[in-house]
């Protein structure tokens, strides 16, 4: 078997609106790939905008600011227990977040921020729910 034969060339599809982008790396279907892998991602947004403004019952999440600065804002959806965290790229921090813990990422900063995240179950519609009681 060639080397282009072993490579394997992904398409991946870039989702834009007004907030600004969404990737999805890492889909956990990939021929040769763990049945133990979740979802591997990348969000940006623009200055004054949100991503996210949800929670999960199921997954787990990770999460790494690549470029930029942004509020992070949490809520324990069980306690009603809030937190607020500064977050920068200049700092190179990986959050995690539980399930039951809902979060949203506000750009509010005057430059564009990238976000990588991790999850530990593939995409379900019925397991991302909205909130915005922040």
């Amino acid at each position: 078997m060639s080397l282009n034969e072993k490579i394997k060339i992904i398409p991946r599809k870039l989702i834009t609106d007004n907030r600004g982008w969404f990737l999805k790396v890492i889909d956990g279907l990939e021929e040769n790939i763990p049945s133990h892998t979740g979802e591997v991602y990348l969000t940006n947004a623009v200055p004054g905008e949100a991503k996210g403004g949800h929670y999960h019952e199921k997954a787990n999440e990770w999460f790494t600011l690549i470029v930029g600065e942004c509020k992070l804002k949490t809520v324990d959806i069980l306690t009603g227990e809030k937190q607020s965290l500064c977050l920068s790229s200049a700092k190179s921090e990986t959050i995690y977040i539980p399930n039951h813990i809902a979060h949203i990422f506000i750009n509010n900063s005057s430059e564009d921020f990238i976000l990588l995240a991790y999850s530990d179950q593939l995409y379900l519609p019925e397991d991302t729910i909205s909130f915005s009681n922040f």
